[in-house]
């Protein structure tokens, strides 16, 4: 799939102008007080960038161009790396390595294994990797809870939403798995 990276932040930037808060993801991630973040899947890096602004390590991670051309105009400061999160080798670990805005759907079918694999390469020792997404689309829960296990990672907690709204069911999860593996 490719996208128009200009387009796809003019819908942000709109919903920013009417007041509403565009940085739940990056307030949720904050609250864990990473010291490092992979936002993976960034596109126009807005998880990416509003993390930096509060002076955190933060390096964005996305296959698409025009998205990476929009996060790179927007921050020059911040690391941007265009590649394949299911073959992801950047040499480092983070605190936190988050997926926002439905990063395992844009995967293409039958890759979802890879791309947690590849992601969760990238969680440090007793760090975490944050996903929200969709659950109605074909890949539910259990499915991306066996991923992270194959990939050493457990289930910590599970929202219905970036703001901690209890999960109940429902077509909406924010999940946070640690790693099992270094400590």
């Amino acid at each position: 799939m490719t996208w128009d990276g200009e387009d796809y932040q003019r819908r942000f930037d709109r919903l920013a102008g009417t007041g509403t808060d565009v940085h739940g993801e990056a307030g949720f991630v904050r609250s864990y007080r990473p010291g490092s973040v992979l936002d993976a899947g960034c596109g126009t890096g807005r998880v990416a960038i509003e993390l930096a602004r509060h002076d955190i390590d933060v390096v964005g991670v996305d296959v698409d161009a025009s998205m990476l051309e929009v996060a790179r105009k927007r921050a020059p400061h911040v690391t941007w790396h265009r590649r394949d999160l299911t073959s992801l080798a950047l040499g480092r670990r983070f605190d936190v390595v988050v997926m926002a805005g439905n990063v395992p759907l844009f995967t293409p079918e039958g890759t979802q294994q890879a791309l947690v694999a590849g992601v969760a390469g990238h969680v440090a020792p007793g760090g975490v990797l944050i996903a929200g997404f969709s659950l109605d689309r074909g890949y539910t829960a259990e499915d991306y809870d066996a991923h992270c296990a194959t990939a050493g990672l457990t289930l910590v907690e599970r929202y219905a939403t970036w703001d901690r709204k209890p999960f109940t069911g429902g077509d909406y999860a924010v999940s946070v798995h640690r790693g099992t593996f270094g400590r």
